[in-house]
């Protein structure tokens, strides 16, 4: 899920938390008002083609999940790959397992963002020798032109729902810069996802 393990669909995969803001933005969030509970044991499941992309992602989560007391499950250690797109399966495994919630968080889509980046003025250093080559360097300006960048984004969602009556707890949506190496990106993604969890109560601090 997100140049996301420098694969075309996976490339985003993110700083630990102070790098996270610098490379996932949350874009929206949400809680269902009426839950009052917190999750205590969670299968993670990460939507992915590729089986590599799906276990990086789900073990980020559920190290981070661990951090905060809440023990969590990543699919991909209980499902085949070939199961994951049977819901019948996920479910059954859900329930063997005792889970009381199911985290899936998918790659929305990509995009790429132009940005000007201007140019800087500068003056010559002072190798002048008498008040007149000062004078002219007074009136002397270099300039280094500025260029367009294209920087690209992942677009994310994750939502966590109750395992027993599927009913959506939280969900959110985001964008990653996909610059930096493949392990950062996610753990800055997760952790942008964590932080957002305990924010709205739903997991320890």
């Amino acid at each position: 899920m997100f140049r996301f393990l420098r694969s075309p669909v996976l490339s985003i995969v993110l700083c630990m938390a102070v790098a996270a803001c610098a490379t996932t933005q949350l874009k929206a969030a949400w809680k269902d008002p009426d839950y009052r509970g917190r999750p205590h044991k969670v299968m993670v499941i990460s939507v992915a083609k590729k089986p590599l992309n799906r276990r990086v992602f789900e073990d980020e989560f559920v190290r981070q999940l661990g951090a905060h007391g809440v023990q969590g499950i990543a699919s991909y250690t209980v499902l085949p790959d070939r199961q994951q797109d049977n819901r019948e399966a996920i479910a059954d495994r859900v329930a063997k397992l005792g889970a009381d919630t199911v985290l899936v968080t998918r790659l929305v889509a990509r995009k790429s963002v132009q940005v000007y980046v201007p140019g800087t003025n500068f003056l010559p250093p002072p190798y002048y020798t008498n008040w007149q080559d000062y004078y002219l360097y007074g009136y002397q300006n270099l300039n280094t032109p500025g260029y367009f960048a294209e920087d690209e984004y992942a677009v994310m969602e994750t939502n966590l729902y109750e395992a027993d009556n599927n009913k959506l707890v939280w969900a959110a949506s985001s964008e990653t810069a996909t610059i930096g190496s493949d392990q950062k990106l996610i753990s800055g993604y997760v952790a942008a996802m964590v932080n957002s969890l305990v924010e709205h109560g739903l997991l320890a601090k």
